[in-house]
Formats: structure tokens, sequence, C-alpha cells
């Protein structure tokens, strides 16, 4: 598995997994196949009710604790500090887990101007050793800027919406600039259709690899970090055999090219969650 370097000196697997849904056995048992498949990033939220899930797969899988780079965030909910602080513990008590090794906040949810403080709840939990690494998710960069005005602490990651019809640019290029890495849920874009893009089809056929590993390889290149699901075996492993080839520069931007006005399903300065 190919690593990138965060800025507080942790590393990050390239490519993740994402546990959205996968729960109950059912859902340990597929997030323990993708340890297996060689998945090293496990992607939770305490909004996904399976942080259990996670921990559990970790626990009956062979891989030591220390080769797996876990990951939960924050909800809306619990924006406040004490709350913040209180729920980053029961997310572990959930996990059975001692650290997570990187920990979000899910949404900024700005109407309710809290994001600061759920912050500074984060900052101090590293601080404890409750946490490796701290970042953000659906964080635009005016958000961002004020994190690091009001607190000194730059995210080392920012999980966005990413996926061909969504490349999310203005976000990869401030991130790129602050040494934050991006991090992109739904990276295959929900329901497929830019698997039939007439340029992705190319590349699959040019390289001999599945639109879904074309497009995981195109975000790879630009640094970013794909979180897809997959809860059969043969997706698991087809989304991991992306790092063996290599798109072009002009690859590249063509598939940044299909980039559509409305393909984001939410406005992070407008959606909240909690």
């Amino acid at each position: 598995m190919k690593y990138f370097s965060l800025n507080d000196g942790n590393r990050i697997p390239a490519l993740g997994f994402g546990t959205y849904k996968l729960n109950g056995s059912q859902g340990v048992a597929a997030i323990r196949a993708a340890l297996t498949n060689g998945y090293r990033l496990l992607d939770s939220a305490v909004n996904y009710e399976n942080e259990g899930a996670v921990g559990h797969a970790v626990k009956q899988s062979s891989i030591s604790r220390d080769n797996i780079f876990i990951t939960s965030k924050l909800p809306g909910r619990h924006h406040s500090y004490q709350e913040a602080i209180n729920q980053i513990q029961e997310s572990l008590y959930s996990a059975d887990l001692d650290y997570f090794d990187l920990y979000l906040i899910h949404w900024p949810n700005p109407k309710e101007d809290k994001y600061v403080e759920a912050w500074q709840a984060l900052i101090d939990a590293q601080k404890f050793g409750l946490i490796r690494s701290i970042g953000v998710s659906n964080f635009e960069p005016e958000h961002i800027d004020r994190l690091i005005k009001e607190t000194g602490v730059t995210p080392a990651v920012n999980q966005v919406e990413l996926h061909p019809y969504c490349s999310n640019k203005q976000v990869r290029e401030y991130d790129d600039q602050h040494k934050i890495i991006t991090e992109a849920w739904s990276p295959l874009q929900r329901g497929g259709e830019a698997f039939k893009e007439e340029i992705v089809q190319q590349l699959a056929k040019k390289y001999a690899k599945s639109p879904a590993q074309i497009i995981l390889r195109w975000e790879t290149q630009m640094n970013v970090v794909p979180i897809p699901k997959a809860s059969s075996y043969d997706h698991q492993l087809s989304n991991l055999d992306i790092f063996d080839f290599k798109l072009t520069n002009d690859e590249i931007q063509k598939l940044v090219s299909i980039d559509k006005e409305n393909g984001r399903r939410f406005d992070p300065n407008e959606h909240e969650e909690f």
C-alpha cells in the first residue's frame, strides 16, 4: 500500500475503505475481509452507527493494530467543547480502541457556529493521546481559515465529496497549499454515471482497467485519498488494484474537465447534519 505524509508527521494510506451502512455481523465480515484483502485505512463515523463493528473486525483480524489506520467523525449535535470530548471517548469505548488514528469534524454546520469550539476539543483530545491526527470533513476554505486563525492549528485532512462530476478544484488547491491531505467520499459518484463518460471508457480500454479503477487512480494521482465502499470480495480487490499503472498529466486534466456545475450533492454552507 502506498502512503501519503500528513502535515503532523504521521502517514495515511493512499486508499481507504468506506464503512457507511456496513453494520452488524455482516458489516464485521465485510470489514474483516477488507483488512484481509489489503486495506489499511478504515473510515467510520458516529453517525454510521458502526464504530463497534469496525472495532470488532479489527480485533478479529490477524493484522496488527499498529498497521491499521482507523478514522471516525464527530457529529454536529456534539460540537460544544465538553460534548465533543465526551463523544470522542464514547467513540473509543464503542470501538474498544485506545486511540483513533484520525478523527474528523463531520460537517461544519456554520449556521450553528460551533465548529471552532469542536476543533479545540479535537486539538485537546490529540494532546490527551486519544487521537493521533485531527482533521475536518466537508469544510470549505473559509471554514479552515477560521480554524487556523482562531486556534493556530491546521487540519491534517479534509474529507470532501470528490469524483469526476465534482472534482472540487478550489478545495483541492487550497488543501495542497496548506499541506492538508484531501480525502474523497463518494469517490466513484453514486449511480455510476461517470463510468459511461467517453474519456473514462477510453482510458479503461487503454490500460485494461475498469472505469472504477481509472477514477480511483485519477484521484490518487492528484494526491487525494479515495474512500470507496465495497462489501463484495471482488470489488474490494478490484478497487485496490490501481497502483500498477499511471495516467498522464493530460489524461488527468481530461478527467477533471468532465466536472459538472451541479455535480456536488451538498453545499457545506447550507447543508447541516446532526
